[in-house]
């Protein structure tokens, strides 16, 4: 049987998927990067081997993400940009525009109907459009990062948070917490300074309907909520958007077994 293993490396999770010419998913696997990349790559095969009974030696690896250079077993190595394309596209052919939003940067794609970039903008620079800015956010609102969202969802007057650096938007919580705001109402306005950041990724790039978006912060009710209501269009999300750029390695691995069988 073809099959073909995409390792995506992030700087917050390090995500598998093991897939076979018939598009079936044989195994997944995410877990917490934490201090070393190389045993989060090693524990991830290990895993991906044991839930499939399959022995991974001889199969195509393809590697992605922040640490994509610590996968030894890869082929090779593609962009994150192009692998989240082509996972997403796997998926749903239809979608058009995708936003991945990570741990450590945030990125806006545009996909042709091949399933590759046409065009992207990444927000790679500062934190304030990344996962990191809610985690910091959340550590000082004294909420973990799962409530955050939720939360904010109960505002009903959010905070102004004007800075665009996370360094200076946490004085402005702190100020708020200090004014006696509610979580609530800062939460909301953390969300909506981030969205605004994600927002003007977008536009120039262009937005072009079905939106997708992928990344953990996808799972933030909140995020989806206000990004939804800056962008006014619907969004959709995978089932499971944290593992759409490992799931386009392995489609990347697949086609090329298949190409040097061909």
């Amino acid at each position: 049987m073809d099959m073909g293993v995409g390792i995506d490396v992030g700087s917050t999770t390090t995500k598998g998927v093991l897939l076979d010419r018939s598009s079936n998913i044989l195994a997944k696997s995410l877990m917490l990067t934490g201090a070393s990349a190389i045993q989060a790559v090693k524990k991830t095969l290990q895993n991906i081997s044991s839930l499939s009974n399959v022995d991974l030696n001889g199969i195509p690896v393809i590697s992605t993400g922040y640490g994509r250079a610590r996968v030894e077993l890869a082929e090779k190595s593609v962009t994150e940009i192009t692998c989240h394309s082509v996972g997403v596209h796997h998926i749903n052919p239809d979608i058009r525009l995708l936003i991945d939003v990570g741990g450590q940067d945030s990125k806006v794609i545009r996909i042709g109907s091949s399933g590759r970039p046409e065009d992207f903008e990444l927000n790679d620079k500062c934190s304030a459009g990344t996962g990191r800015f809610l985690e910091v956010m959340a550590r000082v609102l004294d909420v973990s990062i799962d409530e955050l969202g939720p939360l904010a969802l109960q505002s009903k007057t959010p905070c102004s948070i004007s800075s665009t650096c996370t360094v200076f938007a946490e004085s402005e919580v702190i100020g708020h917490i200090g004014a006696g705001k509610s979580a609530a109402d800062i939460a909301a306005g953390v969300h909506i300074s981030m969205v605004s950041k994600i927002t003007a990724l977008s536009k120039r790039v262009g937005v072009k309907e079905p939106v997708c978006v992928t990344g953990g912060v996808a799972l933030n009710p909140a995020f989806r909520h206000h990004l939804s209501s800056q962008l006014g269009v619907n969004l959709w999300v995978p089932d499971e958007p944290q593992l759409t750029g490992a799931l386009g390695a392995a489609v990347i691995a697949l086609e090329k077994k298949n190409d040097i069988l061909g």
